[in-house]
């Protein structure tokens, strides 16, 4: 029998397509004995088990038509009002109507992808930024434009538009970013309004970590900045559970139109019995107390990994120091690769991700994204120990390629 001639049939988008190294790597995340830095990975410690059997309990009683039911596109009315009233009291002036719901802030990124790129156009990004929303501008036919210095932006825009390649948004992580943890400042984030006002931009604002901050100064959402052309994305997969896959989109009417759309044609509508569950648990008032408790617990684990940089780690090794979220971001020096590393410390089941991913342009070969809030404490401490030894072993028989 002869074999299909996949790639004659294949679409332009599907070529286009890159799997994720991330997900290859921690395939065997599930192995006892691997100790993982790499995915972003919420702490099952987190996870309200009690709670939530007995919303399900509830639920599955008192309104088991409804739960079990296809629901609307645009999401559960009783979510949506509850992410509106977070939102509010947060000084952001939004109803439900302001809001769809999505499987995930994952489909949010590839929805907004869907809806805005042709194939070719540019988008502008920071350098390095999120893979997952990378995947979905390349696969949507997208060329994104890394910015490693946010005082540059302008100047990236205005060449973009000297070439005939206007940007068709800016894409950004303000808060405690996927994967560098650095959370921009308020004169940055006026920057990015400044420059989307001056250049009629669209700004999309991922936003999947904002409410966990360890420490310093809350800054302003970029949707609170700008509610006319800023579209903020997100999702409960770091503050409740990943499982749920519940993210959401906040945008103005005409583009959530678009949207809707968009999203029919994708899954007619996010899991309607999780919308339930986390409408009950957001009105029964559980959320804000939970999330107070994982705050507790990844501020402890950021302050010991630190800690055991600052005490194991070669000197010629930098990393960032954030604010909250997730992740932090180690840098070698200059001419080393981060896979020569990770060769090493997956024999010793040590799991992180090469930082080069990130980075749309091929650069970042020296760089690694370490997540902080799944290992165990007494796993943190021996990781970088083996981290540690396997950088140092790096350094000391690679030749420095400066």
């Amino acid at each position: 029998m002869s074999k299909i001639d996949l790639e004659s049939i294949l679409s332009e988008n599907a070529s286009k397509m890159r799997p994720s190294p991330a997900r290859n790597i921690l395939a065997g995340l599930n192995r006892e004995e691997l100790i993982s830095f790499g995915g972003g990975y919420p702490n099952p410690e987190t996870f309200p088990v009690d709670d939530l059997k007995r919303i399900v309990e509830t639920l599955l009683r008192e309104s088991p038509s409804s739960s079990l039911q296809y629901g609307p596109t645009e999401g559960d009315p009783k979510l949506r009002r509850e992410l509106a009233n977070r939102y509010r009291s947060q000084g952001v002036d939004i109803t439900k109507d302001d809001i769809v719901i999505t499987t995930s802030s994952q489909q949010a990124i590839d929805l907004c992808s869907k809806i805005f790129l042709n194939r070719e156009d540019t988008l502008v990004c920071s350098l390095p930024t999120y893979f997952g929303a990378l995947q979905s501008f390349w696969f949507w036919g997208g060329a994104p434009v890394g910015v490693a210095d946010e005082n540059n932006l302008e100047s990236t825009v205005i060449k973009l538009i000297e070439e005939g390649r206007k940007p068709k948004f800016i894409y950004s992580i303000p808060d405690f970013q996927n994967p560098s943890g650095v959370t921009l400042s308020l004169a940055q984030r006026e920057n990015i309004i400044r420059v989307a006002r001056l250049y009629d931009l669209t700004i999309i604002e991922d936003s999947p970590y904002r409410e966990l901050r360890y420490s310093g100064e809350e800054l302003p959402t970029l949707l609170s900045m700008d509610k006319e052309r800023v579209i903020l994305l997100g999702t409960f997969s770091k503050t409740l559970t990943p499982g749920f896959r519940l993210g959401w989109i906040v945008a103005n009417p005409q583009i959530l139109d678009k949207i809707v759309v968009a999203k029919q044609s994708a899954d007619l509508c996010a899991s309607v019995f999780d919308q339930a569950i986390a409408a009950r648990y957001l009105g029964d008032g559980l959320f804000d107390s939970n999330l107070i408790k994982t705050i507790e617990l990844y501020r402890g684990k950021r302050e010991l990994m630190l800690e055991c940089f600052k005490r194991y780690m070669p000197k010629s090794v930098s990393w960032t120091v954030p604010e909250g979220g997730l992740f932090l971001f180690l840098t070698l020096p200059f001419g080393y690769k981060s896979a020569d590393v990770l060769k090493l410390t997956l024999i010793e089941n040590l799991a992180f991700i090469p930082g080069e991913i990130f980075f749309c342009n091929g650069e970042g070969k020296n760089t690694m994204r370490i997540n902080f809030s799944y290992a165990p404490n007494e796993k943190i401490e021996k990781g970088v120990k083996i981290l540690a030894t396997a950088i140092e072993s790096v350094i000391s028989t690679t030749p420095d390629y400066r």
